[in-house]
């Protein structure tokens, strides 16, 4: 599926739920085969992170990108080449 597939379902889903735990959400690399989020903010150190993880992210990026593996960082620093996914509110 297309990269404006992956970032309208980032966009709409996961980042305002991100946002709402004071957190941002970022893309690192989107290279078809790897898909690379960096989270920052409150959520990265929330421990319900990894429920997000495997209960949301995970199932979200399978359905886009069936064969694509996931690579999730987080903390202060963020990588180099990183885009903010801007949170979309219904």
């Amino acid at each position: 599926m297309a990269e404006d597939e992956l970032n309208g379902a980032l966009s709409k889903i996961v980042a305002p739920m991100v946002e709402s735990d004071e957190g941002e959400l970022y893309l690192v690399a989107d290279k078809g085969s790897v898909v690379h989020l960096h989270l920052m903010g409150r959520f990265a150190g929330c421990p319900g992170n990894q429920l997000v993880l495997n209960q949301l992210l995970r199932p979200l990026i399978r359905a886009v990108r069936p064969q694509a593996t996931l690579e999730i960082s987080s903390g202060a620093l963020l990588p180099e080449g990183s885009v903010r996914i801007t949170p979309v509110h219904s």
